[in-house]
């Protein structure tokens, strides 16, 4: 059983007489709860290859299956239903929303997204902001709390809605190297706990050599294989 396999993957953008081959001619398989990097130089699709297995940007052409659907052709409401059930994002700058709480900002997918009843959210809101060890900070605002302490809220808002995927591009780029190591600690505990699988687009060695599959990106093509122990 494989969570995404792409084949044949290709992802070209047309801008006036330009024309861009982003990703070309992609296949690769990962499976249910694992770490995998994609890595690469700026400019050589891992941003690209991220936004369409997370549905938010459609392959030109090829295969894509998410989560044991056909997202190839997906529209944009199949597409946000799709990351709604199925896929959570982890983002190089947080993305909190300022204006709310701890607390609400990894209710919000559960609100806004899946609709779900206010004692079934606040019990799981609870249950993740204990398991990222946040669960006394949830009531303070995200300019109260420090940069690791953000990307932990970020992590819990990304699990809150049960992704059997989470995404996400250099997480760890604003974090100093033991705040860092913290939160990939904590990434793998909560892929140990909940099954959930990691794909990271990064550049930081301390991502990489913590990942059990890395695939390495050069001109929208995929190079080679391996794991951690061999990029180190």
């Amino acid at each position: 059983m494989t969570l995404v396999t792409a084949k044949g993957l290709e992802k070209t953008y047309i801008a006036g007489d330009i024309t861009v081959r982003a990703i070309r001619g992609v296949d690769f398989t990962i499976e249910p709860a694992s770490f995998v990097c994609f890595i690469g130089p700026s400019g050589s699709g891992k941003s690209t290859l991220l936004n369409m297995i997370g549905c938010l940007d459609p392959p030109t052409s090829g295969f894509l299956e998410v989560a044991g659907k056909d997202v190839t052709h997906l529209g944009a409401k199949e597409s946000a239903r799709f990351r709604g059930d199925h896929i959570g994002f982890i983002f190089q700058d947080f993305n909190l929303i300022p204006v709310l709480t701890v607390f609400e900002n990894i209710e919000y997918p559960l609100q806004m997204v899946q609709n779900w009843p206010a004692l079934k959210r606040k019990q799981r809101v609870n249950e993740l902001l204990e398991a990222v060890a946040m669960k006394d900070q949830g009531g303070k605002f995200p300019n109260q709390i420090s940069g690791g302490q953000k990307q932990r809220v970020a992590v819990a808002r990304a699990l809150v809605t049960n992704a059997s995927l989470v995404l996400a591009d250099e997480p760890t780029a604003n974090l100093d190297t033991e705040t860092a190591n913290r939160i990939i600690s904590l990434m793998k505990q909560m892929r140990d706990e909940f099954g959930t699988t990691f794909i990271f687009s990064t550049h930081d060695h301390r991502v990489v050599k913590s990942a059990e599959k890395i695939f390495t990106l050069e001109d929208g093509k995929l190079q080679q294989q391996g794991n951690g122990d061999n990029h180190v």
